[in-house]
C-alpha cells in the first residue's frame, strides 16, 4: 500500500484525515467532530482535487 488516506482521532478526540505516501505524512485536515464529516473530507478531495488549480507562491 503506497498511499492510502487514513482517519485518525487526535488527543483532543476530534477525527482527522491524513494522506500518506510510502508511510510518510503529505498532509492532514482539520479536526472533525464526527467520523462521517472525516470520510465527507476525503470525498472532496478525491472528488475535486484531480481538476484543482495549483497556485505557486514562490
Amino acid at each position: 500500500m503506497a498511499h492510502h488516506f487514513e482517519i485518525y482521532r487526535d488527543k483532543a478526540d476530534e477525527y482527522r484525515v491524513r494522506f500518506k505516501y510510502n508511510s510518510e505524512v503529505m498532509f492532514s485536515t482539520e479536526g472533525y467532530a464526527s467520523k462521517a464529516s472525516a470520510q465527507n473530507a476525503i470525498d472532496s478531495i478525491k472528488k475535486n482535487g484531480p481538476d484543482a488549480e495549483i497556485v505557486d507562491n514562490s
